[in-house]
């Protein structure tokens, strides 16, 4: 079933203080700024985008197989974005000499760049998705959720 924007004040009272519904509701929001922010500053790259590039940065070069898994990008996706990402000089593939089947992926330095501004890009859709918290709630809005998200 396609989901529609849901208009303030019409949530049904069985529904509005459920985690279940606030989380949706926050992820609907944080979505919806995170795709605002990459089209308006992104230079037409994406969040999925900036998760590989990141995924490199910090751990090195890796296969498409492991970056998916890494990512939580599905494996047809990593190939697509990896090839965006390559035609714009960001990354390096190669084939692993040891499975010949396999490509190694490496962020350039030009892809590190990249990264930078994207920081910029993703620090300011933190700042919007959290702006109605305190430092003091924003702290603690992610420690609560860093630990419902350890339970899985």
């Amino acid at each position: 079933m396609p989901a529609h924007p849901v208009q303030p004040g019409r949530t049904p009272d069985r529904l509005k203080d459920r985690p279940t519904w606030l989380i949706s509701r926050a992820y609907a929001r944080s979505t919806a700024l995170l795709n605002a922010g990459f089209e308006a500053g992104g230079n037409g790259l994406r969040s999925y985008h900036y998760r590989l590039l990141a995924a490199l940065e910090q751990w090195g070069p890796a296969s498409q197989a492991a970056l998916g898994r890494d990512t939580g990008i599905d494996r047809s996706d990593v190939t697509a974005a990896l090839t965006e990402l390559e035609s714009r000089g960001l990354v390096e593939r190669r084939v692993d000499p040891d499975h010949k089947r396999r490509n190694i992926v490496t962020i350039t330095p030009q892809g590190v760049d990249t990264l930078l501004d994207l920081d910029a890009v993703i620090d300011q859709i933190q700042e919007d998705v959290l702006a109605p918290l305190t430092a003091a709630q924003r702290r603690q809005f992610v420690s609560l959720m860093s630990r419902l998200l350890a339970v899985t």
